[in-house]
């Protein structure tokens, strides 16, 4: 990594005194299209003023889109620049070999401290990186369990637990690139370990983001990784923007956070403002206050008119865990002082794993496209190009996807091992799952081992991310299917049997098999299945 180091340094070296921007990536959890005032399924529904100036003078990304579509690989897409399949862990790298060399893309996919990546680049580029909130994406080895889920969290034995946690994630984030890590979640709080914890602290993540921003070397450009843990479950008022301010992923705070508006307010704001007070409305009051704090942070600081504001949500949610359009069709947010020369708006089709290339591109780093599976958009925003021929590849569990202009073909294969399956190990199987889902005091999908896979998980009904979607489109559990986007976006209407698609479908399976050839690992897609 010195040499790695050295060598960026060394290409770089007349770009290092350049004025470089500020960059935030506020990343969000789990945020539905009604989320979105500026999105036609939200508008008006929310009250979020600091994310709406965002869209209202930056420009909306419409043709965003995600390559895998639950949280853990579009973490590793953004940040990384390259495909979730690229993963390198010794995770991911086991469940490849168990799966007959068929690489599955899911919760596995982790940022090793050896591998390239963003934060690393910036901060060869001279930058201060800094991140704070949830992590979920970079491995972290050596975490301490707890006797029991139900453990007190006030427990001296269980507070050092907790808190040797928070270090060994901590440096973990460290050891992948960032010179500050702020107030961690290491995963959802539900597999924090103890049930007492697992509740959301938006102002304790934003105070991590402040704390950074008072912290960071003055005179040098900062990169602020900003990952909140809402609106993702737990959004119960009493396990979220109404829980008790006290708690956090490493335990109680002595005495409430002031770092953005208090959370006692919400429910009034959005009454004076004529909203509704329910899950939605105050936890997205909640997250957009966090998102205020760091705009006006750096107003106060004369620093806001230097710096460009990401906001990304992890993935599509309302076909999540599928490779339909929605899980992966995910607008998003950019915004500089002055906009961009595009608009408000771009239909250009661009992925998450284009955000590495276009950040470095946008510092004035002309790194070769060759070295990520992204591609900069930094043309798109000021105007030049639109992006209309791009090609999107998708993975997820035992599914790929490719999308040529409007054409979109999908391709499952489970290997034979699960197929073949007997009644008792798939019972064995469901059941472990279950109880542990229990424990966690987590919703079970079903405990009936004949229900057919996901395209996520080869389990039973598949699992709990993915469960409103499984088996929710008409032709969910064929092996092949593929749809016109122009004239049927919501995917309800298979042409794999249509003989006058021949063509198209086999130019499809071409640049499908084209891709997935430059991956470790394999796909048959010659070979789909379903069970």
């Amino acid at each position: 990594m010195k040499l790695f180091t050295f060598a960026i340094y060394i290409f770089l070296i007349p770009i290092l005194c350049a004025v470089k921007p500020n960059i935030i990536f506020f990343i969000a959890d789990d945020m539905r299209p009604h989320h979105f005032n500026c999105l036609p399924q939200g508008k008006g529904k929310n009250w979020t003023p600091n994310i709406d100036r965002l869209s209202n003078e930056g420009t909306i990304l419409m043709g965003q889109h995600v390559v895998s579509p639950i949280c853990t690989p579009s973490r590793y897409n953004c940040l990384t620049g390259k495909y979730a399949s690229r993963a390198t862990n010794s995770f991911f790298v086991e469940t490849t070999k168990k799966n007959e060399n068929q690489t599955v893309v899911s919760f596995n996919t982790h940022i090793t401290s050896s591998d390239a990546n963003l934060q690393k680049y910036l901060q060869a580029f001279g930058y201060t990186t800094g991140m704070t909130g949830k992590n979920h994406v970079v491995e972290v080895l050596g975490l301490q369990k707890f006797k029991s889920y139900e453990e007190s969290a006030r427990d001296p034995e269980n507070i050092k637990t907790l808190k040797f946690n928070q270090s060994i994630v901590k440096k973990a984030m460290e050891n992948s690139g960032f010179d500050f890590v702020g107030n961690v979640y290491h995963n959802n709080p539900d597999f924090l370990g103890l049930h007492e914890v697992a509740v959301q602290n938006m102002d304790w993540i934003t105070q991590g983001g402040i704390d950074f921003l008072n912290k960071k070397k003055q005179g040098k450009p900062f990169f602020l990784y900003f990952a909140t843990t809402v609106p993702h479950e737990p959004f119960d008022e009493y396990r979220s923007w109404n829980a008790n301010p006290l708690i956090t992923a490493e335990g109680y705070l002595e005495e409430p956070l002031n770092v953005q508006a208090p959370r006692n307010s919400i429910a009034s704001r959005l009454k004076e403002q004529g909203f509704p007070v329910n899950k939605d409305t105050a936890n997205m009051l909640w997250l957009d206050d966090s998102l205020g704090a760091l705009l006006h942070h750096l107003e106060n600081k004369g620093e806001l008119d230097s710096t460009i504001v990401f906001f990304f949500s992890d993935h599509g949610q309302n076909a999540k865990g599928t490779l339909y359009q929605g899980g992966v069709h995910n607008p998003s947010i950019v915004w500089k002082k002055g906009g961009f020369k595009v608009g408000s708006k771009s239909q250009a089709l661009i992925s998450n794993v284009d955000f590495a290339p276009t950040i470095l591109d946008m510092v004035g780093a002309k790194w070769k496209d060759k070295d990520f599976d992204g591609i900069s958009f930094l043309p798109v925003l000021n105007g030049r190009e639109k992006f209309l021929d791009r090609v999107l590849y998708h993975e997820l569990g035992y599914a790929r996807a490719i999308r040529i202009g409007d054409w979109k073909y999908i391709t499952v294969h489970y290997p034979k091992k699960f197929s073949q399956m007997s009644l008792q190990d798939r019972t064995l199987k469901l059941n472990k799952w279950n109880n542990d889902r229990a424990l966690r005091h987590i919703p079970i999908v079903t405990k009936d081992p004949k229900k057919r896979f996901s395209h996520l998980t080869a389990l039973p009904g598949g699992g709990h991310a993915e469960h409103e979607s499984t088996g929710s489109f008409p032709y969910y559990y064929d092996p092949e299917q593929i749809y016109n986007l122009k004239t049927d976006p919501e995917e309800q209407n298979n042409l794999i049997q249509n003989q006058e698609m021949k063509p198209t479908i086999e130019k499809l399976k071409t640049e499908l098999l084209t891709i997935m050839q430059k991956l470790p690992g394999t796909f048959p897609i010659n070979e789909p299945s379903t069970y």
